[in-house]
């Protein structure tokens, strides 16, 4: 193991864990039993369906780790959690309480785009380091990209870059595109646009649609983006706005004869509400948890079903393996120390129930993968076939092109 790429999985960190414990004095062990506190948030009012199963998998993520014996020498885990309404002023509010008042020792989660930049913002600021669990924005490790904040989700570009390459084999030569008027939508569509005509430079836009997030007018959506009569439809909308569009351009044939891409869409938070009025045959990225054939992962939906009785969405993957991370991190700073945990992030690799995900040092997002395939339904429910799972590894621009595209890091206070 190296000094620069730090790799533990969690039968290194609690064999570590154990050593230390064993090792140390008893003044030592008392002080050990001080907790690790992180300070999570995230929007689960607003978004339930995602949201609600995300704190289940990071439940489960923390009683499994405090059931082995904790990190650093036998401290547990504690959580302390917020919920930011979808609002980055009360996200960020959250955060403030969380730090100065309950003296977090990091900060983790956050689902929107906007949300998360905010969080990002505060954690820069207070030098405390912030995992985002959740937000898509590129942003959130480039642009605006700062020391404390790392992100475990496979981002805008990242998605947007497999599914462009997966439109490129399409016949299709007109294509117009339907997106929520945010950070995240405004991103997806600019990657998938700007990728596919570099791929396939005959290929044309003829039409773009900005719904308000969360408040489509389906109707009004739908005809213009018949009127455009493009070939193909690059989808961005999720949530509540998606079965609204999912019904509505069925009913008016939008669909007919018309290939959809549409990002996020096979994800079982989506295609569960849905039944099955799920759409068939649209090229999406999303979880065929039910599909995939692992030792580890079957453990994984195993232990998740019986400590939830529910099946696991993408959400609770995502809060498995935040929290995952963050333990394998702790153990690897040997401390709670901000600047440690930064070091120890950076290059950091960690086993999950999917297989080693890394956080790139030059950028700090991680190479959590994303899968492709195409809608059917199976039994009455909306699933994902014909799929391949894409490491992230392969979805990023070279470390040194990301880096390039990132302030400049400022030196850690002496």
């Amino acid at each position: 193991m190296s000094m620069s790429s730090p790799r533990l999985n969690r039968r290194d960190f609690l064999t570590l864990a154990g050593a230390a414990t064993l090792a140390a004095p008893f003044i030592g062990r008392a002080r050990a039993a001080e907790p690790v506190r992180i300070g999570e948030i995230n929007s689960y009012s607003r978004i339930p369906a995602f949201t609600l199963p995300y704190r289940n998998g990071w439940t489960l993520a923390v009683e499994q780790v405090n059931a082995a014996g904790g990190v650093l020498g036998g401290r547990m885990l504690e959580v302390i959690s917020r919920d930011d309404g979808g609002d980055p002023g009360q996200a960020v509010t959250a955060a403030q309480e969380l730090v100065a008042g309950n003296g977090v020792h990091a900060l983790a989660g956050t689902f929107l785009s906007n949300v998360g930049l905010a969080v990002a913002d505060f954690a820069a600021q207070r030098k405390t380091l912030f995992l985002a669990a959740e937000p898509l924005a590129d942003a959130m490790t480039w642009e605006k990209g700062n020391r404390y904040t790392f992100r475990l989700r496979p981002s805008t570009w990242m998605q947007a870059t497999v599914l462009a390459r997966e439109a490129a084999r399409l016949p299709a030569k007109r294509w117009a595109t339907v997106a929520p008027n945010y950070e995240y939508g405004q991103a997806a569509v600019a990657r998938f646009k700007s990728l596919l005509q570099e791929l396939r430079p005959d290929v044309t836009f003829v039409g773009e649609q900005w719904p308000a997030l969360f408040k489509l007018d389906a109707g009004a959506t739908v005809q213009a983006l018949e009127e455009a009569k493009p070939d193909a439809v690059f989808n961005v909308l999720f949530g509540a706005d998606l079965p609204k569009f999912v019904r509505e351009g069925s009913l008016r044939g939008l669909f007919e004869n018309r290939t959809v891409v549409s990002l996020l869409t096979g994800e079982p938070e989506y295609l569960n509400p849905l039944g099955a009025e799920a759409p068939e045959g649209w090229i999406v990225t999303g979880y065929p948890w039910y599909d995939i054939d692992t030792p580890a992962h079957r453990a994984y939906v195993d232990a998740y079903k019986k400590r939830w009785n529910e099946d696991p969405v993408l959400g609770s993957l995502v809060g498995y393996n935040t929290f995952s991370a963050l333990a394998v991190a702790f153990q690897a700073a040997g401390s709670t120390d901000p600047e440690a945990l930064v070091k120890a992030f950076k290059g950091l690799t960690f086993s999950a129930p999917i297989g080693d995900i890394t956080f790139r040092a030059a950028d700090h997002q991680s190479t959590m993968g994303t899968w492709v395939g195409r809608t059917a339904v199976r039994n009455g429910k909306g699933v994902m076939v014909d799929w391949t799972y894409v490491d992230g590894t392969d979805l990023l621009p070279p470390p040194e092109t990301a880096a390039s595209w990132r302030p400049a890091e400022a030196a850690p206070a002496q």
